[in-house]
C-alpha cells in the first residue's frame, strides 16, 4: 500500500447563520466542520491534533475518534454526483486527507506509522447532518451513509509529529475481513444480517461505544432511527 497523507486540516468549532432565518439550512449551528489545512509538523495526541477541537462533545471526539481520515479521491465522486464546485478536501472536517486508499481498501484495526505518530484505525464515521448543512444538500448524509463513502476514525497508540506529504506504513492488519465498507454495509443494511452484526461487534479492535451500539441493536433486533442524526435541525 502506498497511502499519502495529502493534507492535514484542524480547527475549532464556530458558530454561523443566523438564528432568526426564515429557512432552515441557513439558521445558526455551532460545528468544528469548518477546519483549514496546516502545514508543517502537527502534533497528533491521544485525543487528537493541536489545534483541533469539536462542538458535540458527546458524538465526536476522544481517544477512539481521535483523528477523522477521509479520502480525496471521494471529492471527485461528490462533485460530479453533488454538481458542487466548491467541494473540495476538507470539506467532510476530516483531519487526515488520504490519497491512494478507499472503503473497501481499509480495515478495523489496521496499524500504521505516520511521521512520529502511530494510528490505528477504530470505526466507520457515522455520518451525521453538519455535512449536509455546510453544503445545503438535505439527503448528504445519508447519500454519505448509503454509497458506504463516509471515511473512518483513528484512534492514537503512539503520539507523535506528523506533517502532510509523508506516507503511511502498514504495521499490522489483524482484520483484513472488516474493511470500513464491509462494517457500513452491515450496519446500515436495508435486510440487517443479525449474524454478521454479532461477528461485527465481537470485533476486539471495533471502537468500544459503537460495538456497545451494535449489541443494543441486536438485542433490539436491529433496528435504529437515523432521522435525527442524519437531517438535524434542518427537519427536525
Amino acid at each position: 500500500m502506498n497511502i499519502l497523507l495529502k493534507q492535514v486540516f484542524a480547527g475549532l468549532p464556530k458558530t454561523v447563520g443566523d438564528k432568526d432565518a426564515p429557512h432552515l439550512m441557513d439558521r445558526e449551528w455551532t460545528s468544528a466542520i469548518f477546519k483549514e489545512p496546516v502545514f508543517g509538523p502537527v502534533w497528533v495526541g491521544k485525543t487528537g491534533l493541536t489545534g483541533d477541537g469539536q462542538a458535540d462533545t458527546e458524538h465526536h471526539g476522544g481517544p477512539e475518534k481521535a483523528v477523522f481520515a477521509y479520502s480525496v479521491e471521494n471529492y471527485t465522486y461528490w462533485k460530479k454526483e453533488l454538481g458542487l464546485s466548491d467541494i473540495a478536501a476538507g470539506g467532510m472536517g476530516e483531519n487526515f486527507v488520504m490519497e491512494h486508499v478507499m472503503e473497501d481498501e481499509i480495515s478495523i484495526g489496521d496499524t500504521f506509522q505516520i511521521g512520529e505518530a502511530v494510528v490505528q484505525v477504530s470505526q466507520p464515521r457515522q455520518p451525521c447532518w453538519k455535512p449536509a448543512r455546510r453544503f445545503r444538500e438535505k439527503t448528504l448524509a445519508l447519500q454519505l451513509q448509503n454509497t458506504g463513502r463516509t471515511g473512518w476514525y483513528y484512534r492514537v497508540l503512539q503520539e507523535g509529529s506528523v506533517e502532510e506529504g509523508q506516507t503511511f506504513s502498514l504495521l499490522e492488519r489483524p482484520y483484513p475481513q472488516w474493511t470500513i465498507q464491509k462494517c457500513n454495509e452491515i450496519i446500515h443494511a436495508k435486510n440487517l444480517n443479525l449474524e454478521l452484526m454479532k461477528e461485527l461487534a465481537s470485533c476486539k479492535l471495533l471502537a468500544l461505544k459503537l460495538r456497545a451500539t451494535l449489541e443494543t441493536r441486536i438485542e433490539n433486533g436491529g433496528g435504529a432511527d437515523i432521522r435525527k442524526r442524519v437531517f438535524g435541525p434542518a427537519v427536525f
